[in-house]
Parts: C-alpha cells; sequence; structure tokens
C-alpha cells in the first residue's frame, strides 16, 4: 500500500516539481524548527530534575516588602539563621536543610593561582538534600572538619591532573585571609541542566568563625548571603507549609521598633527546585537563569512556522485539485468508495511528510551545533541515548501529515463522479474561501513576526542608547582588595599621575550591578525623626565618586575631602529617595537629619535620578555615604579613545599590586549592554525564524499564483488579442492575492500589538508602540507578498498571445 502512495509522490514531483519541491521545503523547514525548538524546550524544562527526590527539594527565598504590600526586593538568598531554624521548628515536615554560601577565593597551588567562582561553603547536610554522586574520599563527613574541602572531578583533574587528589591540600585566599583546606572527597561534576554549578565545597565552620562562632551566626538575620534549600517530608504539601513560615519570623525576630511583627516587612517562600531556572529571576540568583516566557515564545513561533508550512501543503494540494479530478472519478467509478480515497490521500500526505522529515534531519543534524553553541546549551539529537525523541519525531510525523493531508483528502475525495467525468468540475466557493484563510493566516503570522522583530530591535537599541543619567563610557572597573583599601590614596595619586587617567574613585557597588544593600534609615519630617518603613539602598563611596561618574547634584552640595564631617555624617540621597521619604523637593532636603544604619548625619546633597541598575528595573530610593571598609570595586575614569593604552597601563600596575590575580577589567558600558543579552538574543532569534516564516509563505504565494496562471493562460492571449495591456494583466491576477495579503496585515495588527505591549511589559522603562511599526511591517510583508506575484504574472502578461490560446 504504501509502495504505491510513494509510486504516485514520486510521479507527482517528475510531473509538477515546483510544487512538490514547494511542499517539501515548507514542510522540512516547519520540522526541522520545530525540532530545534523542540530539543531546546526540552532541555529548559529539564533543569535540576536529576535528583531523584526533586519534589520535595526547595529552595527558601526572603523577600521585603514596603508599607503598601509592594515587593522592594525579593533575594535568592537567605540570613543563616533560618535554614536551622526552618528545621528545628518544623521537624514532622522538614527532612533536610543545607546552607550554602558562593564565594570567590583566589585558589592556590604550586605556583599555579586561579580565582574560582563556583566555590561554596557548605553544611554537611548538603548530600542528605542534593544527590551528588561520590567519586573518591567522603563527602558528607568531609564538611565536619574545618579545613575539609570537596572539589568536582573536573576540577581534580585541572589541579592534580591524573594524581589521586585526595588527601592533597590547596591554599585559599579570602578576604585577605588565607588558610589551607585539604582535599577530603571528589564528587562527579554537577549535570549542566542545573541551576547552579560546584566546583568546590568547603566546611561551613571557616564561615561561622568568621562570623563571630555560632551565637553571633545564628542570630545574624542581615547578612543575606546564604543559599538555602530544604527537603521537605514525603506528602508535605509546600503551599501549606510556606503559610507556617511567618509565625516562624515573628517567633524569632519578634517586632519592629514600631510594634509591628516582623513577618509584615518581610517573608520566606519557597520555590520548587524544578522552577528556579526558568520562574525565579530574583534580585539575586546564584547563576543567571532562563526565562520561561521565552519557553512560551520560540514554542509559538515554532508552531506558527510548523502552521505556515502545513498551510502552504493544503492550499496546493487544494488549488490543484482540478488536476487530479479525473483520476477520483475514474476510481469511484471503478468502485472505490470515500474511505478508500481518504485512506489513499493521508497515505500520500505521510509519504510527503516522512520525505520531508528526512530533510528535516538532515537540516537539525547540519544546523544544531551552532544553534546550540548560540543559545549556549548542549542541545543534541541523539536517539540511542534519548530513544524517547525517536517518539516525538513519529508524533511530529503523525501531527504534520493529519494537519497538512486532513482537508485536502476530504476535498478530493468528495468529487462526484458524474460530473467530473463530464468535464463539469468545479471547486465551489466554499472551498476557495477557504484557500483565501489560508493565505491570510499565513501572511498574518508571518507580518505578526516581523512587528516582533521591529520592536524587539527598538527596545535593544532604546536600551543601549538611553541616557542612563551619568557617564557610563569610558570608565573602567577593578575588583578592589584590602590592600587597595588600605592605601587607597596613594594607589588613587599614582593612578592619576598616568597622563590618560582622569579620575579613580573607589565604592561598595558601581553601576550595571544590582542594588541589593540596605539599612534601616530615620528621617527628620515636619520637624521629628521618623523611621522609615520604605526600603533605601545605599552605595558605600569615596568623596569624588559622583565627579568620576558625571552624576549631577540638583540641590546641596557633594561630598567635600577636605570636610572631615563628611566622612562620618553626611548623606547624598537621590531624587527617588526625596520623593519616598515625602520631602517636596531636593531643596526642602537639603539640611535635615538623616540615621541609617548606625549612622547619625545630614543631608548635604541630593542627586539627580540615574539608572544604577538595568532599565528591567525601576530607579529605587538611594543614598550615597563614604565609604569605610565597605568598598568592592575601583573606578577608573580615562580619556576618551584612550582605552587600550590605559587598559595596558592598568595590567602591568596590576601584576604589581595582585600578581596572583587575573586581570578582569569591566568596561561600565559594557556591562549595562551584558545584561540585555537575552533580548539580542530574542532579536537574532525572531530576525532569523521571521525570514523562514516569510521565506515559506512567498513559496506557498509562488506555488498558487503560478498555479493560478496556467489555468488561465488561454483567458490572458485572448484579453491580450483584445487590446488588453500588462498592466491590466497584473491587476487582473494580482489584487485577489494582494488583498488577501492586506487582510492578513490588518488581522496582525491587533495580535502583535496586544502580545508584544505584554513582552514590554518585563521592562520598567521601554519605548512605545507607534503606527510605523506596523506601517514597516505591512510594507515588507506587503513588498515581498508583491514582488511574488508580480514576477509571475509578468510572465503571463508577456507571452506571446498566438501559444497562449493554442495552450489548452
Amino acid at each position: 500500500m504504501f509502495r504505491n502512495y510513494f509510486k504516485i509522490v514520486f510521479r507527482n514531483a517528475k510531473k509538477h516539481p515546483l510544487y512538490v519541491f514547494i511542499n517539501l521545503f515548507g514542510l522540512a523547514i516547519g520540522m526541522a524548527v520545530s525540532i530545534v525548538i523542540l530539543l531546546y524546550v526540552r532541555y529548559e524544562l529539564s533543569y535540576d530534575n536529576y535528583h531523584p527526590d526533586v519534589d520535595r527539594i526547595y529552595r527558601v527565598s526572603r523577600a521585603w516588602f514596603n508599607p503598601d504590600g509592594s515587593t522592594s526586593l525579593h533575594l535568592g538568598h537567605t540570613a543563616p539563621p533560618f535554614g536551622p531554624l526552618i528545621q528545628s521548628d518544623f521537624p514532622e515536615d522538614v527532612e533536610f536543610s543545607a546552607r550554602l554560601m558562593n564565594a570567590d577565593p583566589l585558589i592556590k597551588s604550586g605556583n599555579n593561582a586561579f580565582v574560582e567562582e563556583r566555590f561554596f561553603f557548605a553544611d554537611p547536610e548538603v548530600f542528605d538534600v542534593f544527590s551528588w554522586e561520590t567519586l573518591e574520599g567522603e563527602s558528607k563527613n568531609a564538611l565536619t572538619q574545618a579545613d575539609g574541602l570537596i572539589l568536582s572531578e573536573s576540577t581534580a583533574k585541572r589541579y592534580f591532573g591524573s594524581e589521586n587528589a585526595v588527601g592533597k591540600e590547596l591554599l585559599v585566599e579570602i578576604g585577605g585571609m588565607e588558610f589551607t583546606m585539604q582535599v577530603r572527597g571528589v564528587v562527579k561534576d554537577t549535570p549542566d541542566n542545573s541551576h547552579f554549578h560546584i566546583d568546590f565545597l568547603a566546611s561551613m565552620l571557616p564561615v561561622v568563625q568568621f562570623y563571630g562562632r555560632q551565637d553571633a551566626f545564628m542570630s545574624n538575620y542581615g547578612s543575606n548571603n546564604f543559599s538555602t534549600y530544604i527537603k521537605l517530608a514525603e506528602g508535605v504539601s509546600y503551599k501549606n507549609f510556606e503559610a507556617k513560615l511567618p509565625s516562624l519570623i515573628d517567633r524569632h525576630m519578634g517586632e519592629s521598633n514600631s510594634g509591628i511583627p516582623m513577618s509584615k516587612g518581610t517573608q520566606l517562600l519557597l520555590w520548587p527546585i524544578q522552577d528556579i531556572h526558568l520562574q525565579s529571576n530574583l534580585d539575586s540568583e546564584i547563576e543567571p537563569n532562563g526565562n520561561i516566557d521565552y519557553v512560551y515564545i520560540y514554542g509559538a513561533v515554532a508552531l506558527f512556522i510548523l502552521l505556515i508550512a502545513c498551510i502552504n501543503f493544503m492550499n496546493l494540494s487544494t488549488a490543484r485539485s482540478s488536476l487530479r479530478s479525473m483520476e477520483v472519478g475514474l476510481r469511484k467509478v471503478m468502485g472505490a468508495d470515500k474511505t478508500i480515497l481518504i485512506r489513499q490521500f493521508m497515505g500520500e500526505s505521510f509519504v510527503m511528510t516522512f520525505l520531508a522529515m528526512l530533510i528535516a534531519l538532515c537540516l537539525v543534524f547540519l544546523f544544531l551545533p551552532y544553534f546550540s553553541d548560540f543559545l549556549e546549551n548542549p542541545l543534541s539529537l541523539n536517539f540511542l541515548e534519548s530513544p524517547e525523541l525517536l517518539v516525538w519525531i513519529l508524533g511530529l510525523i503523525l501531527f504534520v501529515g493529519l494537519i497538512s493531508g486532513s482537508y485536502p483528502a476530504l476535498f478530493l475525495s468528495g468529487f462526484t463522479p458524474a460530473k467530473v467525468l463530464k468535464g463539469a468540475f468545479k471547486a465551489g466557493k466554499g472551498h476557495e474561501n477557504f484557500r483565501s484563510v489560508l493565505v491570510v493566516g499565513q501572511f498574518a503570522i508571518s507580518v505578526i513576526l516581523i512587528v516582533a522583530v521591529i520592536v524587539v530591535i527598538n527596545q535593544l537599541s532604546f536600551m543601549q542608547n538611553k541616557d542612563l543619567g551619568f557617564e557610563k563610557e569610558d570608565i573602567v572597573v577593578l575588583p578592589s582588595s584590602n590592600q587597595i583599601n588600605e592605601n587607597y590614596l596613594i594607589f588613587k595619586d599614582r593612578l592619576e599621575n598616568h597622563p590618560d587617567i582622569q579620575s579613580v574613585s573607589i565604592s561598595s557597588r558601581v553601576p550595571s550591578g544590582r542594588l541589593l544593600d540596605s539599612q534601616g534609615a530615620t528621617a527628620e519630617i515636619g520637624g521629628e525623626l521618623t523611621q522609615l518603613n520604605s526600603r533605601i539602598a545605599d552605595i558605600h563611596v569615596a568623596h569624588n565618586f559622583l565627579d568620576t561618574y558625571g552624576i549631577s547634584v540638583k540641590a546641596g552640595r557633594n561630598f567635600d575631602f577636605l570636610r572631615a564631617s563628611d566622612s562620618t555624617e553626611a548623606f547624598i540621597l537621590n531624587e527617588a529617595a526625596v520623593r519616598e521619604i515625602g520631602w517636596q523637593s531636593p531643596e526642602e532636603a537639603v539640611g535635615k537629619q538623616f540615621l541609617y544604619g548606625g549612622r547619625r548625619g545630614f543631608v548635604t546633597g541630593v542627586m539627580q535620578d540615574f539608572h544604577f541598575e538595568s532599565l528591567h528595573q525601576p530607579i529605587v530610593p538611594m543614598v550615597f555615604m563614604i565609604s569605610h571598609d565597605r568598598n568592592n570595586s575601583v573606578s577608573i575614569k580615562f580619556e576618551s579613545g584612550k582605552r587600550e593604552e590605559v587598559l595596558a597601563y592598568l595590567k602591568e600596575e596590576w601584576a604589581v599590586m595582585r600578581p596572583d590575580y587575573p586581570f578582569e577589567p569591566l568596561m561600565i558600558d559594557q556591562g549595562f549592554n551584558r545584561q540585555y543579552e537575552a533580548e539580542a538574543r530574542v532579536k537574532t532569534i525572531f530576525t532569523f525564524f521571521s525570514a523562514l516564516a516569510i521565506i515559506i509563505s512567498v513559496l506557498g504565494l509562488l506555488g498558487l499564483v503560478t498555479f493560478a496562471t496556467e489555468q488561465r493562460t488561454r483567458e490572458i492571449g485572448i484579453r491580450k488579442v483584445m487590446g488588453a495591456e500588462t498592466g491590466n494583466i497584473l491587476a487582473l491576477l494580482g489584487k485577489d492575492f494582494l488583498k488577501l495579503v492586506a487582510i492578513g496585515f490588518l488581522i496582525a495588527i491587533p495580535v502583535s500589538y496586544f502580545g508584544m505591549k505584554s513582552w514590554l511589559q518585563d521592562f520598567a522603562y521601554s519605548i512605545g508602540i507607534n503606527w510605523t511599526t506596523f506601517l514597516w511591517a505591512g510594507l515588507i510583508a506587503g513588498a515581498i507578498a508583491a514582488f511574488t506575484v508580480i514576477s509571475q504574472t509578468i510572465r503571463a502578461a508577456w507571452a506571446n498571445p498566438v501559444k497562449s490560446i493554442k495552450s489548452e
């Protein structure tokens, strides 16, 4: 049976190669895109599923709230007491809890030194929560020793080659302190599809000592630097358990100075570990996460392209129905009923789909490595390692075969043999209208994708070029150290002696980072000191920080190095903080008493609002104060056009100041652009997929126009003999198709508008969608469609009318 279907398909390919090519190529592209996106979605949804008890593992996050109930900050990290308290307070609900603290120490081994970003201090219970496989030595017991250290398999090989790493010693330098740790175990590498990865696990005991021993450690609710995970007992609903956590906060943290339970201002929330990668994206994460919205978007794009390809198949199959009407009539006369004919045409559809799938698989194997590298995901189509993929491929063939072949099969099998054999066959208005609807749908989808590309490009350009309120160009940032902090003025003068360096400053954080630090604040309002319930983020800076970044002071004055009191009493707020506190203007704020984090002083100035964080985030209230011991970054402003010379000089200086540390400068403008990599990736993917959608739509339109002109060849010849001009012929043949494209454009406008408006809501600052966006999308789609129609109809219009009349 299938052998016969193959024969029919190849016979049609020989007689009508253009139409078969369009169907095969369109379906192949659609299925190739679907397979690639399917692999991407499958991978994104697989994060952390390698743990056997994944459905019982949760991360604890901590949120803070403004008086109006809105969230002011939501961290994926918590304070050190919460993990142990959750387990001890609710032993019937929680089997295990574990904390990890990420650090980036310098690790020395012999003459080699590396800064390691995947270094974690961890409780021994991490091996009760997570299912990391131990390859050598100990696991849980290793972390009960103060010098205990566990390496991942690849890290052990990197440091010790083929030697046994267990028993070896490594020197760890962190925060100006050095201590020797002994490798007591080696674990298997964390899978790629994990929301965080470990190279080192060190005992938590040194951290406890650093915080002032166990009592101080367990009473510190302000240092939210710990990733806290719990494993719930079987059958415990995490939502029901989460509702118990406010009582824990009130029981251990009590009330605020205003007598308000602490649970009203801060809460602990639980995140299923499988949801972290795609749905978390909090103000602090161990590693950058994905985004569930983009999974939906890419999935929708793949479905759109697949539908466009199926529409091509349906349109061309029904449009060419007259060529097979006699065949259907003869089969029915010979005894074939409708069921047999439907089975035949569906069989032909599945054969076409199967052949298209073979081409699609070749395209996938050819281009998947490039797509995988672009997405930075290890995607692969390996049927031996993942046999379920074969089931998905067969399911895709079944889906496409049914969708693309069902309507043509029903349509072709419904011919009346008597009318067909008499030559009275006519497709009918209903079928022509349905075909028109399909063409409209094709181009509506194409216009939607074009609008999406234009909006994404404009938003990305807006973010990259928006005035942020400070000078982001020509500023390079280097990490600070205890030595630099202690000798800052000497270090500053030394660098500023270079002719191309304008200014050197120091701070706790720099623009393009996150504003995660805050403390309690009290302000003078109406002549009285009032405790503030709103969060004000703090940045510790040097006196010249505002000048280095070109941040304007709206009222009052900047920090003054010659005024000793500025180092202990001066505060500079931004305009957002002034509004949040309730002062009527920046001028009113100047001179007011202000208490922040135990420091008492006055507001000496108000700086203009500027974008410290990315445009995903709104401008939040900020306070600047002179730094004492919280400097983490050195900012260096240099002459425009002198980047390479300055970086070369700094690299030499760095080798002297921090010889063991790699020279890894951060350009502030690049730091901001790096935050928009996801949007840049979406732009590229949308552009590529939109081009594919348009190509497939144009191929379908090309097939329909070509067939229409072939069917009307004699009519065109007669019209030319009667005096019709080329323009009349073009209008006759092209108006119906271009009208369908125009209707598709009108349908696409509201759909694309609301879709992209929803996408733009992810940004605190975004562009508007105006009529020019739709105009450009319509012009692009219309121009391509018009060129396709005109290029085919003009051949018929220029043909010799004598030959055209004889053609039938």
